[in-house]
């Protein structure tokens, strides 16, 4: 997805986690996903670099969408889709 279509997509769940560095982000992003339903879009707010890496292996091992990245006043706006 573009970076406008990721502006504009519909978020289910949105994950707070700017707070915790690595892998703190990721955890919370587990913890979340079971919250939302099947092909709804969670947003992972991070400060932390890692997490731009980790989101997309961790989607890829549990079959979910890795839908992008915006980056946005220094955090990062994850996006992924259940599936």
């Amino acid at each position: 997805m573009t970076t406008e279509e990721l502006k504009n997509v519909a978020v289910a769940k949105s994950v707070d986690a700017r707070g915790t560095a690595c892998p703190g982000p990721l955890l919370e992003a587990k913890k979340a996903i079971g919250t939302i339903g099947v092909n709804d879009v969670m947003e992972v707010l991070s400060a932390d670099e890692g997490t731009k890496v980790d989101i997309p292996k961790w989607c890829n091992k549990q079959g979910h969408e890795y839908l992008g990245f915006v980056e946005e006043n220094g955090y990062f706006k994850i996006y992924l889709k259940k599936q």
